[in-house]
């Protein structure tokens, strides 16, 4: 029913599919990276969407718990083709960068430790950081403007709340719901208030709690279970956000995991492609072999399914209201100063160490990685990343 009330989609369910499984396959460089891949590929370059649809989709992500590249993915999936097309979109991205957690999750405890592979990091780290620039800075001028003065004058209250979200990111080191939630309401407000507010009535507030999951005869297995479906259904932000909720319990709560190896956890997460919060693969294998891989898995994407496909058809409607459209404007423009926020987070982690020490050859990797995007734009992200892990292999394999 919904595929016929769509008569000019430019693409078959299959293609979308498709193409989300390559960029789980493909897609490095955690949610800022990824969310930046779908605006270029889906709505400027193929344009089966239009960037409306793009900015509610990155509005509802940002407002429910849960990774946000994920949740953006389901939402796209939902909109011609829905809750069939969210369901389909949001295992074709996720499954590929599962399949290679759990390889890995194999490789580590068969051969220990994660040496070679924080060797290739070391490179592909680095790249990821030049990757990211220029995706955020390509969705910074596409969603509210290139940086000029006539832009900056017409757009100010929106770069305004940018700067905000920029900001309070790097401040706090963690993305603030509330942030996002005033930045939505005051450009609302200034921009198209609401017919509420001028009849005096009061605006009703819909709050959306996940299932509880199921239960199992294992205790382990329904320690994982609960626990990462908390995980998944109640950490705001994206990409590691969600890495000290995880930390407490893997670690300080349950002690499934030592200090080493919930790092290398991590290590794994930042060099497969897709979202980083399929570290949880990972653990769960670690913790209890297939069977918990594929539990804490599902335990932490399903509350994001959940709260991603049960409000996007009444969020879809309202969001083509003036007022409700000016509040996702506003959330978009905080949003994505907060992703520009993190790159500088995360550049400034990858670059300086616990000692202070600036490594000037990873900032060359970021640096060339930036350049030759910017410069020669035929070239893949996927073969930047290759030849980084190659090099990065062997500059701290046999040059240190």
């Amino acid at each position: 029913m919904q595929e016929q009330e769509n008569k000019n989609i430019k693409y078959s369910l299959g293609e979308l599919v498709k193409y989300f499984f390559y960029l789980g396959c493909t897609g490095f460089g955690g949610p800022v990276a990824l969310v930046g891949y779908m605006f270029r590929d889906l709505v400027e370059k193929r344009k089966w969407f239009s960037e409306d649809d793009y900015k509610e989709g990155m509005a509802l992500a940002q407002l429910s718990p849960g990774p946000m590249a994920a949740q953006l993915g389901i939402y796209l999936g939902y909109v011609h083709y829905g809750v069939f097309g969210a369901t389909l979109t949001g295992i074709a991205f996720v499954l590929p960068s599962f399949i290679m957690v759990l390889v890995l999750g194999i490789a580590y405890k068969e051969y220990g430790g994660l040496n070679w592979m924080q060797s290739i990091f070391y490179g592909v780290g680095a790249a990821v950081i030049g990757i990211i620039a220029v995706t955020t800075y390509r969705l910074t001028t596409k969603t509210i403007g290139k940086i000029d003065r006539t832009t900056l004058q017409q757009n100010w209250l929106l770069w305004l709340l940018y700067s905000i979200g920029l900001l309070m990111t790097i401040i706090t080191q963690r993305e603030d719901i509330l942030v996002f939630l005033v930045a939505g309401l005051l450009f609302m407000f200034v921009k198209a208030p609401p017919s509420w507010i001028k009849n005096g009535k009061t605006m009703s507030l819909f709050l959306f709690i996940p299932p509880i999951f199921w239960t199992t005869d294992s205790k382990t297995l329904w320690n994982i279970a609960w626990f990462f479906t908390k995980a998944g259904a109640f950490v705001f932000g994206s990409g590691l956000a969600i890495v000290p909720f995880l930390h407490s319990g893997v670690v300080q709560e349950f002690g499934w995991l030592n200090e080493k190896e919930f790092l290398d956890a991590v290590a794994v997460a930042m060099i497969t492609p897709g979202p980083v919060v399929i570290t949880v693969g990972f653990i769960g294998y670690l913790v209890g072999g297939v069977v918990g891989a594929c539990v804490a898995a599902l335990a932490t994407f399903l509350p994001c399914y959940v709260l991603t496909v049960i409000p996007a058809p009444y969020f879809k409607k309202i969001a083509k209201n003036k007022s409700i459209k000016a509040f996702v404007d506003g959330i978009t423009a905080s949003v994505i100063g907060a992703l520009t926020g993190a790159v500088a987070i995360i550049a400034y982690r990858t670059f300086v160490n616990a000692e202070g020490v600036v490594d000037f050859t990873a900032i060359g990797f970021a640096a060339a990685t930036t350049l030759i995007l910017t410069k020669y734009k035929k070239i893949q992200e996927p073969f930047i990343i290759v030849v980084a892990a190659l090099l990065g292999f062997i500059i701290k394999s046999y040059l240190t």
